[in-house]
């Protein structure tokens, strides 16, 4: 596909938003391959030359800290616990919120509107 908006193709690679005329991807990916019945797959943009986002401890990308997100927390046993919309303003808080409970292991993070997969958040 070739990128008509911005935003409006998030990376799921490089977790940036692609540059209007870019060429993306929209494959299919497996973001929670667990034995769980929370398993799950879902679509995902990838920047054809996308490079993989390194990000430092406690950093909130952009293209997450810009845009509503659904919120999912799971055990050590892949099973949901909490599942909250919130809007990107306030992520960094609600991860500090979500991480003060010791039975929540890891979230994922999925834009809000499409559903589409963003990223995994881990303890420090």
């Amino acid at each position: 596909m070739i990128v008509d908006a911005k935003p409006g193709f998030p990376c799921r690679v490089s977790l940036e938003d692609a540059e209007i005329g870019e060429q993306v991807v929209l494959i299919p990916f497996a973001h929670h391959d667990v034995d769980s019945p929370y398993r799950a797959s879902g679509p995902i943009f990838v920047r054809e030359k996308a490079k993989e986002a390194d990000l430092s401890v406690g950093e909130v990308p952009e293209v997450v800290s810009t845009r509503t997100m659904s919120v999912r927390a799971y055990d050590k046993n892949s099973m949901m616990i909490d599942g909250t919309v919130v809007p990107g303003s306030e992520i960094r808080a609600h991860i500090e919120k979500l991480f003060a409970d010791p039975k929540i292991a890891y979230l994922h993070l999925h834009n809000a509107g499409a559903g589409c997969y963003s990223c995994k958040v881990e303890r420090a």
